[in-house]
């Protein structure tokens, strides 16, 4: 099997079912849908057991556990995915008709396999035009640095977000970290660790993933995500930070942002969080108070 599609899904039987539709309409179908249902109390279950008795020529797999947030679940699916690509698409997205069959060629493109980590198609908002930069070339190979932009010569910058492909042996090497009483981190943590370890991935420009965020989305609620999830927001920071090589400037910015955003947390639970010195934090949490008395 070639494609794993895979969809981790929390209470969204309202719009789910334009993902299956666009997978229906595949131009062919070598690929099987995986979904790692996260708990959800709505009709989310008998939707799933009504489409999986259906005529498909494709596999539906579905798994439900307790809640637990995006990442755990990728973690759970990379453990039951059978293709040798693995394409997440949220469950509020959907995909091109020839989504599979561009992925089947894209595919066919790379022959140094062990230097890359997967490659990405475009993606677009609401049905309208690629949402990330164009290359005037059939494609660019990149690292997931390249989502960071920089000033530096020779830079093209891919755009934040992709419909990333990965290959399913290199993911499960890289599984989320997890922190028993938080549910979120950003998916970034494990992408900037396949870039640290000098991992590629080939951009191409067509568009194969629709995206239309809803308000009860993780895109939309980003922030407080982060904010309610201070060890996992935490450890993106430091280690991109390490990453991308920032300077002591960059880095007194990023404790002083990080300080002011978790106001009503410790300074050594902070220091923790974010992985440097309680008396940085202090000092950092000193200017702040000062500067809003100055206010």
């Amino acid at each position: 099997m070639k494609v794993t599609v895979f969809t981790p899904t929390y209470n969204r039987a309202y719009i789910l079912e334009r993902l299956y539709n666009s997978l229906k309409r595949q131009s062919i179908y070598d690929f099987e849908w995986l979904v790692i249902d996260d708990g959800s109390t709505d009709s989310t279950s008998q939707l799933l057991e009504k489409w999986k008795k259906e005529n498909l020529p494709f596999d539906i797999v579905y798994y439900k556990k307790d809640n637990g947030g995006k990442c755990r679940a990728i973690n759970l699916g990379l453990q039951y995915a059978r293709g040798e690509l693995f394409l997440v698409v949220d469950s509020d997205d959907y995909l091109s008709e020839d989504a599979i069959e561009k992925i089947t060629a894209w595919s066919n493109t790379i022959k140094e396999k062990e230097q890359f980590c997967g490659f990405a198609g475009n993606w677009s908002y609401g049905g309208r035009e690629a949402e990330n930069p164009l290359f005037d070339v059939q494609y660019k190979d990149c690292t997931f640095l390249d989502r960071y932009p920089r000033k530096e010569n020779g830079f093209f910058f891919i755009g934040h977000d992709r419909a990333w492909i990965f290959y399913t042996e290199v993911h499960r090497k890289y599984l989320y970290p997890v922190f028993p009483d938080e549910k979120f981190m950003t998916e970034a943590v494990v992408w900037n660790r396949m870039a640290k370890d000098g991992l590629k991935i080939r951009c191409f420009n067509d568009v194969i993933y629709y995206c239309e965020h809803q308000e009860d989305g993780l895109t939309n609620t980003s922030r407080s995500n982060f904010l309610s999830n201070p060890k996992g927001y935490g450890l993106w920071l430091s280690e991109r930070s390490k990453i991308l090589k920032e300077s002591y400037r960059q880095r007194l910015r990023m404790y002083y942002s990080f300080t002011c955003d978790l106001e009503g947390k410790t300074c050594k639970d902070i220091a923790m969080f974010i992985n440097t010195s309680y008396l940085l934090i202090l000092l950092c949490r000193f200017i702040h108070k000062v500067l809003n008395k100055m206010k």
